[in-house]
């Protein structure tokens, strides 16, 4: 006897449902395409339970007659493609002609719709994948679609769902997305009848942004000049350095107006923040992307969240470019919240300006730089020397105020030193200083972290990377995939400090490393260089790769939080920070400089309404 068996077209249905269909922000998405699909300018979303009861969408688009209204209910129509050619250039959001049939499989479901002028329009009831009833409809012109009790006949996928909480989360984190993608249409979100969101049509996406993430967010967003790459158009607004979160929630990418999910795009995120972006946090962006439908692809995935792109390298070039030259054109200061604000813990922890302040540097203290680099004759891994302290060209007289006044800066200038009244330091770490704007605050050790940071990167750039010879080689056996990777980028390796050449089946013989670096383990060292080497772009400049060792060496070399410094050291240490390429941060991404407006001041004092 046969074992294969041909299963039964309701059952069929439901496992096709489970590929579209895998929780109620599925509905939502899918839905929601069509109304925009079929060119509605206002689509409210009702949900019940967290959509779990009820999941109600209704648009004013261009609705159905009744025979497409019956036809949208077979699996495979779509009035979106015809030909293969069409699915190789897709313009819609939806197209494969499954989701209102899956929908319907695994819900208790009602379609409502009605031409405009049409006398009437169809209802049709549909449960669990069986025709129930088709009647006339007097609606208004457009299309109702409600899926209630989802998964009610597929207890198995039921008992799966979420709290209430958690699935109306991922609701409306798609409504969100959609809204945001759409601005030119009205969008109203409801839970159990009282509205969430109520959106009115906008030409202007940080209008719509600042409606569904609030004004606070939207006022911190940095507009993108659009970068425009062989047909690929980056455009949008992304968070400056210190505004990030630990998930991927607020990282929004939408293509030809689709949210998408793309691995290319967010590495090129990643490497475009570079060292703007704390370690395990990910950025706030609104990116948009336009480019020719055929040169992407996104039929890979069921449910149409990924995209394949034809040249991924010029697409993450793009991105890269977008988000690079924004943050090192902003001139803003990024602000900081203080829920309360906290007396000192004792009076000497606020340190004013006097003349018994310690220098800087005790004489045993190094900096370290790439041309001034000292080798352990015992050892192979060794810290460097250092000879240039942070020093004040001309120490301002105690008697004096640090500046006359404080000057404001030119719109779209970086500020300079002389746009800053330092009034002390708390904590032994925090630089306490005011502005035309409000108060700011610096952190030495982070501002001094970014000021070396680049220092040394340029001279890697314009110099090299000097190399320190190991007095015993290591050999470094690798899987023949990596060996041709490492094998191709010899020369960029050479540009780090990193003398490597081939000995003998898939190993390397590294007689040399960057003479600034220490470590206990270097092959691990060389294992992580091999892991950025693999996603390496000929795009990408080689002293990236050696920028990580970068930031761990001038971690450890920057004044600490306990280091006492003079005025006059601070604002040399200010005007330092202020003239590097991403003053704003770290090279691990922490702020450096945080303001807090007057305004922000004032309701903290309660001189001005929250």
């Amino acid at each position: 006897m046969s074992r294969i068996r041909i299963l039964s077209d309701a059952l069929a249905s439901q496992v096709a449902a489970g590929e579209v269909v895998e929780r109620p922000a599925a509905v939502v998405r899918e839905l929601v395409e069509n109304s925009l699909d079929s060119g509605a300018r206002h689509i409210e979303v009702h949900v019940q339970r967290g959509g779990a009861a009820l999941i109600r969408v209704t648009d004013d688009g261009c609705g159905m007659d009744r025979e497409d209204a019956m036809l949208c209910m077979e699996r495979h129509a779509t009035s979106k493609i015809r030909t293969k050619e069409d699915l190789a250039a897709i313009h819609t959001l939806g197209f494969r002609g499954e989701a209102i049939p899956s929908i319907a499989s695994v819900s208790r479901f009602r379609l409502a719709t009605r031409e405009a002028g049409a006398l009437s329009g169809t209802e049709i009831e549909i449960h669990g994948g069986k025709m129930h009833a088709v009647r006339d409809y007097g609606g208004a012109p457009g299309t109702v679609v409600e899926a209630r009790a989802l998964f009610y006949n597929v207890p198995a996928r039921r008992k799966f769902l979420r709290s209430e909480p958690t699935e109306l989360a991922h609701v409306e984190q798609q409504f969100r997305v959609h809204a945001i993608a759409n601005p030119h249409a009205a969008f109203t979100l409801l839970r159990d009848g009282e509205v969430l969101f109520q959106l009115p049509a906008t030409e202007d996406v940080r209008t719509r942004i600042e409606g569904m993430a609030g004004r606070e967010l939207a006022s911190r967003l940095l507009p993108i000049t659009p970068v425009e790459l062989n047909g690929v158009t980056v455009r949008g607004y992304i968070g400056g350095a210190g505004l990030s979160r630990p998930t991927r929630q607020m990282q929004l990418v939408f293509l030809n107006s689709r949210p998408v999910d793309s691995p290319t795009v967010s590495y090129a995120l990643r490497e475009g923040y570079h060292t703007a972006l704390m370690k395990g946090q990910h950025p706030v962006t609104f990116l948009f992307i336009e480019m020719p439908a055929e040169d992407f692809d996104i039929n890979v995935h069921p449910a149409k969240k990924e995209v394949r792109f034809r040249d991924a390298g010029t697409v993450r070039e793009a991105v890269v470019r977008a988000v690079g030259s924004t943050l090192a054109t902003t001139t803003t200061i990024p602000t900081g919240h203080i829920p309360f604000m906290r007396r000192p813990a004792s009076p000497e922890t606020l340190q004013l300006n006097t003349a018994q302040t310690p220098a800087l540097f005790p004489e045993r203290e190094q900096i370290v730089t790439a041309q001034h680099v000292a080798a352990s004759s015992s050892s192979a891994h060794f810290m460097p020397r250092a000879v240039t302290p942070i020093t004040a060209s001309q120490p301002a007289p105690a008697s004096q105020p640090i500046a006359a006044a404080i000057h404001p800066a030119p719109a779209n200038a970086v500020p300079n030193a002389a746009d800053f009244r330092i009034l002390g330091v708390i904590g032994k770490l925090y630089v306490l200083m005011e502005s035309s704007e409000g108060l700011v605050l610096m952190d030495q050790h982070a501002a001094h972290e970014r000021v070396l940071f680049e220092q040394l990167r340029r001279a890697m750039e314009h110099e090299g990377v000097p190399a320190q010879r190991l007095l015993l080689p290591i050999l470094l056996e690798v899987p023949p995939q990596e060996f041709d990777v490492i094998h191709r980028h010899l020369d960029t390796l050479h540009k780090l400090g990193i003398e490597a050449e081939p000995f003998g089946s898939n190993t390397f013989k590294i007689d040399a490393l960057p003479s600034f670096i220490k470590c206990d383990d270097p092959q691990n060292l060389l294992r992580a260089m091999l892991d950025e080497l693999a996603s390496f772009s000929s795009r990408t400049s080689s002293v990236r790769l050696g920028e990580d060792m970068i930031a761990t060496t001038v971690c450890r070399h920057a004044v600490k939080a306990n280091d006492i410094l003079r005025i006059p050291e601070l604002q040399k240490l200010l005007a330092d920070l202020l003239i590097c390429e991403m003053p704003w941060c770290c090279p691990h991404g922490r702020p450096t400089l945080i303001q807090i407006s007057y305004a922000e001041l004032e309701k903290k004092f309660g001189r001005r309404a929250p």
